[in-house]
């Protein structure tokens, strides 16, 4: 009989991480360990990080020296790294926090078991290799399956589009697309464990398969995972707007399961901004692809990111970023100042736009976003939505669910409904959520 062990998780950052940290909880309850919310009951603390941002790396740090102190009272404690800064770190890590026991790379999750068992005998170690091949995803199996009716599912990871900023290729790899039969079969068993909504992941799902002959390509993909039963609603993210094909789009119109939202990073508005990014459109190709998922789709909710002071920015650029955004009319709006990362080609551009003019435009873009996520927000006031039902909100008082164009949504209801997509009669628009009121009690089986 394995004994039991407490695990302490935190995820740090993206989607892709959320999921990786599914799979490292499934595989630490391979060896023993059961979560826990506390760190200080913790027998191993692991900290799956991501990079994307500069003040990402730096609260990874601050919290290793919160966990210092908790080691210095529990000295058989293992801590643990993975994730985007433990690939781009390496030997650093380890010189930085020498109580640091391990630590991992995005590609190293299937050696996670044994590198936990080493350090439980008192051995560091560190792996950050690449796997060039689809065994970075068969190494380990179906993640966890505790965790709720929503599941994300990995269909292709990597990158190889180098936008000028980013630090993904650098600490993810280049593309790979999982073949469709383990998509498949990945999400069918999803579904017998009664999960009845997936999102297939990647940092560019658009691309999935491009480079696999006899692949279906990623339209194709979402039709035949729409095909499994028990699913009753299908998401995908991240897309970038180069690779959205017109095939892409009219699945919002022909796949019924298919919500009807996508996110889709601008980025800028500006082209001259554009083009130094290396994102490989224009704002005018971007405005005509997002009139295009708005034909196949009205009501198509569309969110994105925004990146404010990228090397070069004027005041111009800066007005175009606004004007792209008043006609998109995001949901809702990730948005940033720009922070260098090393190894990206943007670190080495000249940098001539003060901080203060930088934090004065992140908060007039907000600030325009926040009003617009109100008033799209109100504007649902009276309408029906079918909501998928996610169990409890967090005042454990209500229901908490979300829309088929991902909006929050805290209603009255009996908890059995949860996993089911209920009618939901919206009552008011706040900020960040929505109130709805059950059309049918009884849901729709």
């Amino acid at each position: 009989m394995i004994q039991e062990k407490k695990l302490y998780l935190e995820t740090f950052g993206c989607q892709m991480n959320v999921s990786d940290s599914e799979k490292i909880v499934g595989l630490m309850k391979g060896i023993g360990y059961q979560q826990t919310p506390d760190p200080t009951h913790a027998d191993l603390i692991l900290l799956n990080t991501c990079s994307i941002r500069a003040k990402a790396e730096q609260k990874v740090y601050g919290h290793l020296g919160k966990f210092k102190s908790i080691k210095r009272k529990r000295p058989h404690l293992i801590i643990g790294v993975g994730g985007c800064v433990a690939q781009q770190e390496g030997e650093r890590l380890l010189e930085k926090a020498p109580f640091v026991n391990l630590v991992f790379g995005t590609h190293n999750l299937h050696l996670l078991q044994e590198m936990v068992a080493a350090a439980e005998t008192g051995k560091r170690r560190i792996e950050t290799d690449f796997l060039d091949d689809e065994k970075r995803f068969d190494l380990y199996g179906v993640a966890d399956t505790d965790s709720g009716f929503t599941r994300f599912v990995t269909v292709m990871q990597g990158c190889d589009n180098f936008c000028a900023y980013c630090i993904v290729p650098h600490v993810r790899g280049r593309e790979i697309s999982r073949s469709a039969g383990k998509i498949v079969e990945e999400v069918a068993a999803l579904a017998a464990s009664g999960v009845t909504e997936v999102t297939l992941l990647g940092q560019n799902v658009n691309s999935y398969s491009s480079k696999n002959p006899g692949e279906p390509d990623f339209p194709d993909l979402l039709r035949l995972v729409a095909e499994v039963d028990g699913i009753e609603r299908l998401r995908f993210t991240t897309s970038h707007p180069k690779d959205i094909s017109e095939r892409l789009i009219a699945c919002f119109a022909e796949i019924p399961k298919l919500a009807p939202h996508i996110h889709l990073p601008a980025q800028a508005g500006s082209d001259r901004v554009l083009k130094a990014m290396n994102r490989g459109y224009t704002s005018a190709e971007y405005l005509g692809k997002v009139a295009a998922l708005k034909a196949a789709c009205p009501g198509i909710q569309i969110t994105g990111d925004m990146i404010v002071g990228f090397p070069g920015e004027e005041a111009g650029d800066f007005e175009e970023t606004m004007a792209l955004m008043e006609e998109v009319g995001y949901a809702d709006l990730f948005s940033f100042i720009y922070s260098a990362r090393p190894g990206t080609k943007a670190a080495e551009f000249p940098d001539l736009t003060g901080k203060e003019e930088k934090q004065a435009r992140l908060e007039r873009l907000q600030t325009a976003q926040k009003k617009t996520t109100l008033e799209r927000n109100r504007s649902m006031e009276g309408t029906i939505q079918e909501v998928l039902v996610e169990g409890l909100s967090d005042s454990k008082d209500s229901l908490f669910g979300r829309t088929g164009g991902n909006r929050g949504v805290i209603l009255e209801g009996d908890l059995a409904l949860a996993g089911k997509v209920v009618p939901v009669k919206i009552v008011e628009g706040l900020q960040t959520l929505l109130k709805g009121e059950i059309v049918d009690p009884h849901g729709r089986e």
